[in-house]
């Protein structure tokens, strides 16, 4: 199986006189032989394979484009031409959606957005599929990741609740992707998600703006993204209240009610048990309160609660889950509109669209000062 990256490299020093004329042999011979899928990589890149200068890659570029091979873009990526017309409409009308998290155990909201998504494309004529990468990939997760982008000669993939490992294979190799959720610091993809370093900052803010000393994050020790920027939002809003004896404690469990219990045991236990708890996953609010009432410790009077995300079940429960929550059309109609323009032409800003959601209140969060000790 050939590596997606993988192009051809010299056998021998070149001739200086014919320099960029070798190098655009070779991205020919690449190019028939599908080493890339509809895009070329990056100048920088095709300098590092073939250990060329720039401007050799750039007169190289430009012979193949006479040809008819490329389409030259100045600040986006050369699309790849030498195709027949038929080919490009099917790839141009597959949608690969890749994830590492099994439908039962991701929250409605999440699923919801995918099957809104995906009857979205439909509706536009473009056939989906949902590929399911293993937890944690390795060499043969990722030819079975290159079997269906290249089978399915997919226009692009949208990666959902992803590794960094998954995200920096799809920055590696080319394929055009759009990140449902957060890039981690050293992938650079266009990406859509909630600003969940604001919403914990924010969060950590309401719980110590109403007298919480005692705080704690209920977080997945899951390593993506958004959940890393929740980790970073909370600890920046504990470390502005600093001298003022705040104990904040960042707990990540394995995302099943056994390890949430086995996490918040012992702290409960301590000295300094939290007052407030900002729980991530939607999921994992329920398996939190079940464990506080077991404890004798009802929400509010004895602990504030306070939900990342938002989940329909939390505003049919009294008191209603304190929580954020965003316009979920408007949300939609930003990711259509961003896959959408990935599709018809192959580039979009790495910069990230992030959407701030608005706090629901509810009847989880009581000031400290009434609270029961």
């Amino acid at each position: 199986m050939k590596n997606l990256i993988a192009a051809p490299r010299l056998s021998e020093p070149l001739n200086r006189q014919t320099l960029s004329a070798q190098v655009a042999a070779l991205m020919r011979s690449a190019i028939q032989q599908r080493t890339w899928i509809d895009y070329l990589p990056s100048e920088r890149r095709l300098c590092e394979y073939f250990e060329v200068s720039r401007p050799t890659v750039r007169s190289a570029l430009q012979g193949l484009a006479r040809e008819g091979l490329v389409e030259i873009h100045h600040g986006r990526r050369n699309r790849i031409l030498g195709r027949t017309a038929k080919e490009s409409v099917r790839q141009n009308r597959f949608v690969g959606i890749v994830t590492q998290v099994l439908a039962s155990q991701s929250s409605a909201t999440s699923q919801q957005v995918i099957t809104e998504f995906r009857a979205a494309l439909a509706l536009k004529g473009f056939a989906t599929e949902i590929f399911i990468c293993p937890p944690r990939i390795k060499r043969g997760g990722f030819r079975l990741l290159e079997n269906f982008v290249r089978q399915n000669r997919a226009a692009c993939c949208v990666l959902v609740s992803v590794s960094e490992e998954v995200q920096l294979w799809f920055a590696r190799h080319g394929v055009p992707a759009l990140v449902l959720g957060s890039c981690h610091k050293a992938v650079r993809l266009p990406s859509l998600d909630v600003d969940y370093r604001s919403v914990c900052r924010h969060a950590a803010g309401i719980f110590l703006g109403k007298g919480h000393r005692h705080l704690a994050l209920v977080v997945k020790h899951s390593g993506l993204a958004g959940d890393l920027a929740s980790e970073e939002g909370f600890n920046e809003a504990v470390k502005s209240h600093a001298g003022a004896d705040v104990r904040a404690k960042i707990i990540r469990h394995q995302g099943n009610a056994q390890s949430i219990t086995a996490c918040l045991e012992p702290l409960f236990e301590s000295a300094h048990p939290p007052t407030a708890l900002l729980v991530a996953q939607p999921r994992d609010v329920f398996a939190v309160i079940i464990y506080l009432l077991r404890c004798g410790r009802a929400v509010p009077d004895a602990v504030s609660l306070i939900a990342r995300d938002q989940d329909h079940l939390f505003d049919a429960v009294t008191p209603a889950v304190a929580h954020y929550r965003f316009d979920g059309s408007a949300y939609m109609e930003r990711l259509t509109r961003l896959a959408s323009k990935l599709i018809s032409t192959g580039y979009l800003s790495p910069q990230p669209t992030l959407f701030t959601p608005k706090f629901f209140a509810g009847g989880t969060v009581k000031p400290r000062k009434l609270a029961a000790l």
